[in-house]
């Protein structure tokens, strides 16, 4: 019971992780005037901040070795993943449509919305 207590708390830990950088890069109007550039700089300081997540160590990583990366930590959930995979679309669309690849492989249902972030991410990459 500890044990998925804890595992719980991590995942919520990096969901709140994730959902405040989003809201600080895309939310409200004083965060207009960042570039795509500050943004994944915030991206990236605050993950490792946070929870030690190194992101431009899972970026330069392989598929294999990303995924490996970021399974080793503790809550990153489907949710999550998907969440990180829509904040490096934009600069890393095919960094983004693996992991949203890799969320269908772990999710047990069928996502429409998922589907069409893979679409959309797809044709970022054209």
């Amino acid at each position: 019971m500890e044990q998925k207590d804890y595992m719980l708390r991590e995942i919520e830990k990096i969901g709140l992780i994730l959902n405040s950088i989003r809201q600080k890069l895309f939310g409200g109007s004083d965060n207009l005037s960042l570039t795509t550039q500050e943004q994944f700089q915030t991206l990236s300081e605050r993950l490792y901040d946070e929870i030690n997540f190194d992101l431009d160590k899972f970026l330069t990583s392989s598929k294999d070795e990303s995924i490996s990366y970021m399974s080793a930590f503790n809550g990153f959930s489907v949710e999550n993943i998907e969440l990180l995979a829509v904040m490096l679309s934009e600069k890393y669309p095919s960094k983004a449509l693996q992991l949203l690849e890799y969320c269908n492989s772990l999710s047990k249902t069928y996502s429409f919305e998922r589907e069409q972030k893979i679409q959309k991410t797809k044709d970022l990459q054209k």
